[in-house]
């Protein structure tokens, strides 16, 4: 995909047999499409990329397709750059990746995993991708604590939620400028607020 990320839209809650065609002919009335990037998680939902040629094509396909019922699966449509504004608190931290408000800990769903031994280069964008290998991630964000760098990751369903501790606990996680073997756990909202007061 392009690096103008702000021309990409992720596209979740996709039946799992969408083809690359069906998509186009859900988005192409936004504008020119560059490119479509489907994905194939080893359980449904399906998710996909979408790179428009400008930055307000997408944002008026975020508008207009988010919620949108297609053949009974209620798309989830936002901007690849972003998580729609939501940030943590990081107490003496530095947050990384997408993020406007500063209210506390946003509680997008009640799906959540934390994620540690995260490598300090690692991005929002680069938990997302690893973490939906199990599933429909609707919000990824990682800043640093005391401990290191570490990520909170909310998934649309519980199922997902469980399949990512069990199966990407003690996984590998990598991006092209380094590597480390990464906890997967399930959130308490305790352990989130002593590890952001501390």
């Amino acid at each position: 995909m392009s690096a103008r990320l702000s021309h990409t839209i992720y596209v979740g809650n996709l039946p799992i047999d969408i083809r690359e065609s069906e998509v186009e002919d859900l988005f192409y009335k936004y504008g020119r499409i560059v490119e479509v990037q489907l994905k194939n998680p080893p359980r449904p939902p399906g998710y996909c990329f979408v790179e428009f040629g400008s930055s307000r094509d997408a944002e008026d396909a975020v508008r207009g397709r988010d919620g949108y019922d297609f053949d009974g699966h209620r798309l989830r449509v936002e901007l690849a750059h972003g998580g729609r504004g939501q940030s943590f608190p990081t107490g003496r931290g530095t947050r990384h990746g997408g993020g406007g408000n500063k209210q506390g800990v946003s509680h997008r769903s009640d799906y959540r995993v934390m994620v540690r031994g995260l490598p300090s280069s690692a991005s929002w964008q680069d938990l997302k991708d690893h973490m939906r290998k199990a599933g429909d991630v609707c919000f990824a964000q990682v800043f640093r604590d005391g401990d290191g760098v570490m990520g909170l990751v909310d998934y649309t369903n519980s199922e997902d939620m469980k399949y990512a501790i069990r199966k990407l606990d003690d996984t590998e996680f990598k991006n092209p400028w380094s590597r480390s073997y990464i906890r997967v756990m399930k959130m308490c909202m305790n352990v989130m607020l002593s590890a952001t007061t501390a």
